[in-house]
């Protein structure tokens, strides 16, 4: 008896010993932390109790994300939870809505639907937080983390090895300057003027970002939004031409995000990068089969024509082939979409995609 006892006692010790080796060999992320700026392209819970249009946290968003709607504009996966998933980080990165203290060091995702460059980008919809907000909240996270880590230096240091990744710009355009019914700006500007005075604010927000211990930073370009079901709905004639009016007002903007990322570069100890959405996204359009897509100018639900006109409504039947959609609703890449870009973000496969690295490179220097 006292034999057996042994023996089980000796087998469990065995497999105590197995699984600790097996956390002690799972690899560590490749950076302490993440935190991700930007809109509803990754905000992932950050307007869910906010008094705003601009919500996700109902089905049929999130039909395919493991604990169903939760605020992403998708059906599952966005593409900062792809970034983080290849980042080797356990889970996805959590909304700074929901999260204080201690988890703030592995990083949080400040995004918030219908947010802009410019503070009234967006105020049609509701509430929202623009990006100077997300500047306000990341502050505040700091000063937690400087009070946890115990002094500005530490936090300083512990800092410098993140990744933050910044997607601002395509609400800018899309519900402010190509939306004459609530903004002025498209009598005020001609798209060159608007793009610099987008460069300008977006210049001295990412300085403050800079100031507040950012130093590998990823700064997304803007998609082609003249593609979306939306615009297609209402500015395009068959409905499958993109609108050239739009992009290349964007094109402008994303040129001169290039120009910043240089200026960026040259202060001490940045490493800021640019992801080249939009030429990722012109190239999945122009082949959406080698992608695994086949339908490329409708939402997977939604309202009207190119189901386009109104988003997807609550516990509306999306369509059962998700994964051969590009746009998931009338704004909104579908999961099959953000994995295909957020891999291309973290493991450039054209040197066009990222410049002057990508994200894989960017956790390495």
């Amino acid at each position: 008896m006292a034999n057996v006892e042994l023996r089980r006692t000796m087998l469990g010790a065995r497999w105590l010993l197995l699984w600790a080796a097996f956390v002690s060999v799972r690899p560590e992320p490749q950076v302490p932390c993440y935190f991700i700026f930007g809109d509803s392209l990754v905000d992932n819970g950050n307007n869910n109790n906010i008094a705003s249009l601009a919500v996700a946290n109902y089905p049929p968003y999130g039909i395919d994300y493991p604990s169903g709607p939760s605020g992403r504009f998708t059906n599952g996966l966005t593409t900062v939870d792809v970034i983080a998933q290849l980042l080797g980080f356990d889970d996805f990165i959590p909304p700074y809505a929901s999260t204080r203290g201690q988890a703030l060091l592995a990083g949080v995702n400040f995004a918030s639907a219908a947010a802009g460059i410019r503070e009234e980008t967006g105020q049609q919809l509701g509430g929202r937080i623009p990006f100077g907000g997300q500047l306000q909240n990341y502050q505040s996270a700091v000063q937690e983390m400087v009070s946890i880590l115990g002094d500005e230096d530490s936090a300083a240091d512990y800092l410098s090895k993140c990744i933050f990744s910044v997607g601002m710009g395509s609400n800018d355009y899309l519900n402010n300057y190509f939306m004459p019914a609530f903004y002025s700006t498209g009598q005020q500007y001609t798209p060159e003027q608007y793009a610099d005075e987008l460069i300008q604010q977006y210049s001295q927000q990412l300085r403050t970002l800079y100031n507040y211990g950012a130093r590998k930073v990823a700064l997304i370009g803007v998609g082609q939004v003249g593609c979306s079901p939306n615009e297609l709905a209402q500015r395009s004639p068959n409905g499958v031409a993109c609108v050239e009016e739009i992009n290349s007002a964007i094109r402008i903007f994303n040129a001169k995000l290039i120009d910043l990322v240089d200026e960026f570069n040259a202060l001490d100890g940045a490493h800021f990068i640019y992801i080249n959405g939009y030429g990722i996204f012109e190239d999945i359009l122009r082949n959406p089969a080698a992608n695994g897509l086949s339908v490329t100018n409708r939402g997977c639900c939604g309202v009207g024509r190119n189901n386009g006109q109104i988003t997807c409504l609550p516990y509306q039947a999306p369509c059962p082939n998700r994964d051969e959609y590009l746009f998931f609703d009338a704004f909104h890449p579908t999961e099959a979409a953000n994995i295909i870009i957020g891999k291309r973000s973290y493991s450039a496969r054209s040197r066009g995609d990222a410049y002057p690295m990508d994200i894989r490179r960017l956790a390495q220097v």
